[in-house]
């Protein structure tokens, strides 16, 4: 260090020196001087911070080997030279498996019972497991010294008479409550649960009009046994998400499996089950959750005759293009006494319904 600090002072001297004797040669050694000093003080730099410099220049080299740019697979001929480039001689060797896409509407719709094998069911955080049916004597029975509680309608043999003209809808009232793919359940919606059976439940305020049905049904010799009224938010995701990956087992990507799914288990915060007013009702005869039980005794009996208690088939064969959802037999709505008949009478759906409302 030393040596090199008088070699710069021994140049910087000469420098000086002939600058002195010359005052032209004088206006050539400045940028001549500048110059020296400026390289001497990079070299100075370069040789405190070698090791500095050694790792970066091997990372960039390290870089440019290992990028994608840098491997012959992407190295292309000119378009004129009438040659193969190498990556397309490396991709001719390349032999692809045929793809089949599956066909959408070929695929069976999964069951709720497909996907819930080896499932670790925990009544106390989920409540009734889907699998559990209940039969409505057993429901009768556990229900049967409760106090009533029901939301003020009472069961009619007839329709109400013009119930839009004597009755004012509001869509505010939580019996009209519309959940669906695009109406999530509103954040500030909150009801009491209440007990169908020792693990069953569903909104507190349903259960009396719930029990005048199944008496009605049981007097006209029809059985029928509820299931899955109420669910919670993480049995409805277990739901979803189990159905979405067994359609891509099958082959389909996510957004395929994503828009089946979606037609057979509604999406989770988007679930009339999460709000307990809606039941999967079946029969002792017929326990199939499909679409056989609209033919049934019991499927046709609750089609003519739910409206009377409050209740409606939420989801109506020929109005999928409008709940989103396919025919779904079993699946049961409560919206009171009045709606239920208007919506019966007209053959309409709750969104539909909805439209009218202000």
């Amino acid at each position: 260090m030393q040596m090199n600090k008088s070699i710069e002072e021994r140049v910087r001297l000469d420098l000086l020196k002939i600058g002195k004797k010359n005052k032209i040669c004088s206006i050539l050694i400045l940028p001549i001087l500048s110059l020296w000093v400026f390289l001497f003080c990079m070299i100075s730099y370069c040789k405190r911070n070698g090791k500095r410099f050694f790792m970066l220049s091997m990372t960039l080299v390290l870089y440019v080997v290992y990028s994608s740019f840098s491997f012959p697979v992407f190295i292309t001929a000119p378009k004129d030279s009438g040659e193969m480039s190498v990556n397309e001689e490396m991709l001719n060797q390349v032999s692809l498996a045929e793809e089949e896409e599956p066909n959408i509407e070929d695929v069976e719709i999964l069951d709720d019972r497909d996907v819930l094998n080896d499932y670790e069911y925990d009544e106390i955080s989920h409540g009734l497991d889907i699998v559990g049916k209940y039969k409505a004597e057993d429901i009768l029975k556990s229900t049967e010294n409760r106090k009533p509680k029901s939301a003020g309608t009472q069961e009619t043999d007839t329709p109400v008479k013009n119930p839009e003209n004597t009755y004012e809808f509001s869509k505010d009232d939580w019996r009209l409550v519309l959940i669906n793919k695009q109406h999530s359940i509103p954040e500030d919606y909150s009801f009491e649960l209440g007990n169908i059976t020792s693990t069953m439940r569903c909104d507190e305020r349903i259960i009396d009009d719930l029990r005048n049905m199944l008496q009605a049904a049981k007097e006209d010799e029809i059985n029928l046994v509820i299931c899955s009224p109420y669910r919670d938010t993480e049995r409805q995701e277990m739901l979803f998400n189990r159905k979405i990956t067994r359609y891509m087992q099958q082959g389909m990507n996510f957004v395929e499996a994503h828009q089946l799914a979606s037609q057979a288990v509604t999406v989770p915060g988007a679930s009339e089950h999460q709000i307990g007013l809606a039941l999967d009702i079946v029969s002792d005869e017929y326990t199939c959750l499909d679409e056989g039980f609209g033919e049934t005794e019991a499927g046709i009996w609750l089609v003519e005759n739910s409206y009377r208690f409050g209740f409606i088939l939420r989801y109506p064969k020929g109005k999928e293009y409008i709940t989103g959802i396919e025919y779904e037999p079993w699946h049961f709505r409560y919206v009171g006494l009045e709606a239920a008949a208007v919506i019966t009478q007209k053959g309409i759906t709750l969104e539909e319904f909805w439209e009218d409302l202000e």
